[in-house]
């Protein structure tokens, strides 16, 4: 299957969905300073939707399970969620999985001025990328539900 003709499946809901979204304890997880580069990176990207291939480019000093890890406390809280390609829609090696804010964490993030997404999108565009991360960034992502 080519790049970009694959169709999107399935989208992960982030933890706790039913449960209602707890603002305290996301701002507790998502202010740690590494997942909050994550975050940024997050925000920063171009399609609002990076692979963990592409968090561990922009974040060297963590290894790609640390970054997994981290991406699995914050959408345990509701911040982020996954985005996600049936297995076997992706081939050529390309990713399957991507990780996006949840709109209950945006919107907290804009009532206390964290995150502003314009200044990380610059931020994350002054960045020099390889070959291969510039193709990922601009592979299709899935379908979001309100899409």
């Amino acid at each position: 299957m080519e790049p970009g003709t694959e169709t999107a499946v399935r989208r992960a809901e982030p933890a706790g969905s039913g449960t209602g979204f707890d603002a305290w304890k996301a701002l507790q997880k998502a202010t740690d300073k590494k997942r909050a580069d994550l975050i940024a990176d997050i925000v920063g990207h171009p399609e609002g939707a990076p692979s963990v291939e592409e968090l561990d480019y922009m974040n060297p000093r963590l290894s790609d399970d640390s970054i997994r890890r981290h991406l699995k406390t914050l959408g345990n809280v509701g911040v982020v969620q996954l985005l996600e390609f049936e297995p076997g829609e992706r081939t050529g090696g390309f990713p399957y999985q991507f990780f996006e804010l949840s709109v209950e964490a945006r919107e907290l993030f804009d009532r206390n001025g964290l995150f502003p997404e314009e200044a990380w999108k610059r931020q994350y565009r002054s960045v020099e990328k390889t070959p291969r991360i510039r193709d990922i960034e601009a592979m299709p992502r899935p379908a979001r539900n309100d899409e």
